[in-house]
């Protein structure tokens, strides 16, 4: 016989927690959605682009992302932590500075020293530079964005400075295997794309550090009482956004032949926060995805290779990225 009692309270009826599956769907839309939009965009080119298919054109979209990837994979740790990088075009400008004063004037008059110290000094010295842009934001209190921007403006005036304001022109295959070399048929500079993906798609997955770097961007307070070294990991992400900037800057310089510290990395920046916000990275920090970033990447150079095949002018591209962009964080808007 039914309660009659007025005062009985009935509790409400206890939702079920979602599925595995669906919450994983939903917590990665935004990558399926970047990854749906890549075969869109390749079938599209396949189908109406003259030649897409083949293999140079092929290497062609592969080199010219390469680098973006690189310095993106650093950005997105980064944003994971809550912070942002505006100095990595500058840093790749003074690492494409340093190598060739390296290899062309070689300590002890020794050409494999001089190759040995250009793979090796100036990606250690932007590293460095890295790390100074964390010890501003770390140690200082200075906002990322204001902390990066000391570098943005004043890097490439270090570049310039370093040579004298002079296009540096050189020919050395041992050098420029980085950026020209073709093991197994397939340019050196993606193999190495490849490779920092799939480390650092695997330390922010299953390491300590990666657990870190997520927990600082989502609450860094809240991180602290729990035992993170908060310093030290927001230390780290800009050194090591500093030392991928220094890689993507050999490889710049070792494609063209030429090192201008007015050109290597212009707007480098802007490319990658661009690929980190369309692979699904939150711009707010907390959560990252380097093989979001990837694709990200992929599909801005896709769009750009589409548009210029069509016959659309460059800056048109731009203007397309800024809404792919504004379009992005909208989503991620929308997702929390």
């Amino acid at each position: 016989m039914p309660d009659s009692n007025p005062n009985t309270v009935t509790a409400p009826p206890v939702k079920s927690p979602p599925r595995p599956r669906v919450s994983w769907l939903r917590g990665n839309a935004q990558i399926l959605a970047a990854l749906g939009a890549l075969v869109l965009l390749f079938l599209f080119n396949a189908l109406f682009t003259p030649h897409f298919l083949s293999v140079q054109t092929l290497n062609v979209n592969l080199t010219q992302v390469a680098t973006i990837v690189i310095v993106a994979v650093g950005m997105t740790l980064v944003i994971a932590s809550g912070g942002i990088d505006l100095s990595v075009g500058a840093l790749m400008a003074i690492s494409g500075a340093l190598a060739p004063m390296l290899f062309l004037h070689p300590p002890f008059g020794s050409p494999a020293l001089g190759i040995l110290l250009a793979f090796t000094v100036p990606v250690l010295v932007a590293g460095v530079f890295g790390l100074f842009n964390g010890t501003l934001v770390t140690r200082f209190g200075i906002q990322p964005f204001i902390a990066t921007l000391i570098l943005f403006i004043a890097g490439r005036g270090i570049a310039q400075v370093m040579t004298n304001g002079q296009l540096q022109t050189f020919s050395n295959t041992t050098f420029q295997y980085i950026g020209l070399g073709r093991p197994f048929g397939i340019p050196f500079q993606v193999i190495l794309m490849l490779v920092i993906v799939a480390l650092f798609a695997w330390i922010m997955a299953r390491t300590v550090f990666g657990r870190y770097v997520l927990a600082v961007g989502g609450n860094e307070r809240a991180a602290g009482l729990a035992g993170v070294p908060v310093r030290r990991v927001k230390l780290l992400v800009y050194g090591i956004s500093g030392l991928l900037a220094g890689i993507a800057g050999l490889i710049v310089i070792a494609i063209n032949s030429s090192s201008d510290a007015n050109q290597v990395g212009l707007n480098m920046e802007l490319d990658a926060i661009a690929a980190v916000a369309v692979g699904g990275t939150a711009l707010t920090g907390g959560r990252a995805t380097i093989i979001g970033t990837l694709l990200g990447a992929l599909i801005i150079q896709l769009i750009r290779f589409t548009l210029l095949a069509k016959g659309v002018p460059d800056a048109a591209a731009l203007v397309v990225k800024a809404a792919i962009i504004l379009l992005a964080v909208y989503v991620q808007r929308q997702q929390h």
